[in-house]
């Protein structure tokens, strides 16, 4: 089947025979002509460069998808996504981000303001006409379930709606643990969710079915990540927030933080529909079984080796990691050579050898992550 057939990519808003009409915004006059010789053979191709140009363009004739570069010199793609779909003309329009495969949060963001997908320069042709013709080809479904009468619009709505209260809901939980109330958070679930990201990608290249993850699980394992903690948010202040140590019975409460993280996760994906438990399941495992340990003598399951969902035993690396050079009331940081060598004497123990393998084929990556976002 060809992706450029007529019919699978014309819009249901177009005439039979007219190209879809694509908005690319891009400020930088090489990655326009770029786009512009990939796209007008098959498409009615506009161009705008700057966010305001793009919005007055698309305010008075939507096109049928947006093609928005994430460089734009002074100016914010993500906010410029987050309008479009703020306006009631352009709400439905479809926009597929343009990424810098050196920011490995890109894909995060894009999805967090809205975009439908997303692809890293430098473009494959053959990868970006795939992208826009899914999109195009969505669009077009969307619209025609849309004309077939009032009880399948009503359905369709009711979908619709599903999916955008699942990653509203999903964005609210991972801003309020952002906020949430312990002070020794700083910038850990920033640099604790590049190092899950950098290790997984890692994995990636092992060529071992264990770890074989896509992009798209890489993608959603980071996104997740944030949430590792969420159940400290049903600690009693006296125990979360507490300066020193804590006694053996505190303990045991803090431990509960796993299985409660967990529940709350699980509760959220259960209101959201089908939806729900595909999206937040990386993050009901991270919560549930990042204390788990390799042999088998963590918490809160005492589940031992690869029954350990992968994104845990990342988690766990990461983590562990994170705490020891960090400082905290009990304690000082621990300088990061020895913090890699504390872990890698626990691989086998407490920790995924592979996954500890990734961590020291990484560690000037993690290095760099450290030093971006300090406490």
């Amino acid at each position: 089947m060809k992706l450029d057939t007529a019919q699978q990519l014309r819009p249901a808003s177009a005439a039979p025979g007219t190209p879809a009409r694509l908005l690319v915004v891009a400020s930088i006059p090489a990655h326009a002509a770029d786009l512009a010789g990939m796209l007008n053979d098959r498409y009615r191709v506009q161009a705008a460069s700057s966010g305001t140009e793009a919005q007055a363009q698309a305010s008075v004739n939507p096109p049928d998808l947006i093609l928005l570069d994430t460089v734009l010199p002074g100016m914010d793609a993500y906010a410029i996504c987050r309008q479009l779909k703020a306006d009631p003309l352009t709400a439905a329009v479809p926009v597929l981000f343009l990424t810098d495969p050196t920011r490995n949060d890109d894909a995060c963001q894009g999805f967090e303001a809205g975009g439908a997908d997303h692809v890293a320069r430098p473009w494959h042709p053959m990868t970006l006409l795939a992208r826009i013709a899914t999109q195009l080809q969505l669009g077009a479904w969307r619209a025609a379930q849309r004309g077939r009468g009032a009880a399948q619009d009503e359905a369709l709505q009711a979908r619709l709606q599903e999916v955008d209260a699942l990653r509203d809901a999903t964005l609210f939980v991972m801003v309020s643990f952002a906020e949430f109330r312990d002070d020794d958070s700083g910038n850990h679930v920033r640099r604790t969710q590049e190092y899950v990201r950098t290790m997984a990608q890692w994995l990636q290249g092992l060529g071992d079915v264990r770890y074989a993850l896509s992009p798209a699980q890489i993608d959603q394992i980071a996104c997740s990540a944030p949430l590792h903690d969420i159940g400290k948010v049903a600690i009693p202040d006296g125990i979360l927030l507490k300066p020193g140590r804590l006694t053996p019975e505190e303990f045991t409460i803090m431990k509960t933080h796993a299985r409660r993280g967990y529940d709350l996760l699980q509760r959220a994906a259960e209101r959201m529909g089908e939806d729900g438990q595909r999206y937040l399941r990386p993050a009901m495992d991270i919560a549930r079984h990042h204390h788990e340990r390799w042999d088998g003598s963590g918490y809160p399951d005492g589940l031992a080796g690869q029954a350990i969902p992968l994104s845990a035993r990342l988690m766990a690396v990461a983590d562990v990691y994170d705490a020891l050079i960090s400082r905290r009331p009990y304690k000082g940081p621990v300088d990061p050579d020895e913090a890699q060598r504390l872990i890698a004497d626990q691989a086998g123990h407490h920790f995924d050898p592979t996954v500890v393998m990734a961590m020291q084929a990484t560690l000037g990556q993690i290095a760099e992550i450290a030093a971006r976002w300090p406490d």
